[in-house]
C-alpha cells in the first residue's frame, strides 16, 4: 500500500529535500469576527491552528527566524513558506499581496503554501495566485475537514459543500495545486462517513490531502463537549485501522501531506497518545507493512 508521501513529492519537484517554514499573517477569520460566526470552527484553538508558526510582523524575519530553527538540525538549502494560522485570504489585497510576493521572492523560498477557507477566496485574489503561480509554485489549503453536511454544521464551519467543490474547480482552472485538509474523529462520524470524505476529496481533484486527528485542546468549542462526555476520541489503533483503509481509496498520484496532526502539548486535552508523534508515525508505518503482507502485496 505503497503511498505519495510529501517527501517523495519534494525530491521529485525540486530535486532535494525541502523543509516547510510555518509562518502568521492573518489574525482572524470570518468565523471569529462576527461576518459568519463568532464561536470559529469547534475544533480550532485560540491560535487559529497555528501553534507551531512563527510570529514577527516581518514576514522576511518570521522566514530567517524559522530557518534557523531548522538549520540547527539540518543543512537545508530550500524551503516552502507555509501561511498557516487563521484564514490568509480573508485580509485585505494589499496586505495580502505584499506579503505573498515577499515570500515569493526570497532567494531560499521555493514554493508558497497559503491556508484558508474556500469561502473566502475572491475572483481577484484567484488572479494574484494564478500571476503568482507563474513565478514560483503557490499550493492553497483548503479546510474542509468533513463533506458530511450535518457534521460540517455541528462543528461550525459555515459555509456548504457546493462552495468547496466551486473553489477547487476555480483554483484547478488556474493550475493552482489544491491541498485539502480532513479530520479523522469528528463527533458523531462512522467510519463510512470517513471515508466518504476521503472519497469525496478524491473525486473532486485535489492534488493532496493533510490529514488530522481530531484532537481536544484547551479553549476550543470542544473541551466542554468533551468534558461533558458527549463524544469519545479515537484510540491509537481507531485511529490508525481507519486511516490504513482511506489509504487505500486515494488515487496514488495524490500527495499524503500528513498522515497526522499535532496538538500543542501545553494545550492539549485529548487524546494524549497523539503528543508522542514519533511512536504516532512509526506505528502507522508499521501498520501499512503488514497490510500488505497480508494482501499479498509488496511494500515499497
Amino acid at each position: 500500500m505503497h503511498y505519495y508521501s510529501l517527501n517523495e513529492y519534494l525530491k521529485k519537484t525540486f530535486n532535494e529535500k525541502v523543509y516547510k517554514l510555518a509562518i502568521s499573517l492573518a489574525e482572524t477569520c470570518p468565523n471569529r469576527d462576527g461576518s459568519l460566526s463568532r464561536k470559529g470552527c469547534i475544533f480550532c484553538s485560540a491560535d487559529g491552528s497555528g501553534e507551531f508558526a512563527q510570529k514577527s510582523t516581518s514576514i522576511i524575519q518570521q522566514i530567517e527566524n524559522a530557518k534557523k530553527l531548522i538549520n540547527e538540525k539540518t543543512n537545508a538549502k530550500k524551503y516552502i513558506a507555509y501561511f498557516q494560522s487563521f484564514t490568509n485570504t480573508y485580509l485585505p489585497y494589499e496586505k495580502m499581496y505584499e506579503a505573498f510576493t515577499q515570500a515569493l521572492f526570497h532567494k531560499d523560498i521555493c514554493a508558497v503554501s497559503i491556508a484558508t477557507r474556500p469561502d473566502c477566496i475572491s475572483e481577484k485574489t484567484l488572479d494574484l495566485l494564478e500571476r503568482l503561480n507563474l513565478i514560483k509554485p503557490i499550493w492553497v489549503e483548503l479546510g474542509l475537514q468533513t463533506s458530511n453536511e450535518r457534521t460540517a454544521e455541528y462543528i461550525n464551519r459555515c459555509y456548504p459543500n457546493s462552495v468547496y467543490e466551486k473553489t477547487v474547480n476555480n483554483l484547478k482552472k488556474r493550475k493552482i495545486v489544491v491541498i485539502t485538509h480532513m479530520i479523522i474523529g469528528l463527533p458523531g462520524e462512522s467510519k463510512e462517513d470517513m471515508l466518504n470524505t476521503a472519497k469525496y476529496i478524491a473525486a473532486l481533484g485535489s492534488d493532496g490531502i493533510k490529514f488530522h486527528l481530531l484532537h481536544v485542546l484547551k479553549g476550543s468549542g470542544l473541551e466542554e463537549e468533551y468534558y461533558r462526555d458527549k463524544f469519545k476520541v479515537l484510540t491509537k489503533q481507531e485511529y490508525i485501522d481507519i486511516l490504513t483503509d482511506i489509504i487505500e481509496y486515494l488515487p496514488e498520484d495524490m500527495v499524503i501531506h500528513r498522515l497526522t496532526g499535532d496538538g500543542d502539548k501545553k494545550t492539549l486535552i485529548a487524546p494524549l497518545w497523539s503528543a508522542d508523534k514519533k511512536d504516532v508515525l512509526n506505528s502507522i508505518n508499521k501498520a501499512i507493512r503488514l497490510k500488505d503482507i497480508q494482501q499479498g502485496r509488496k511494500y515499497k
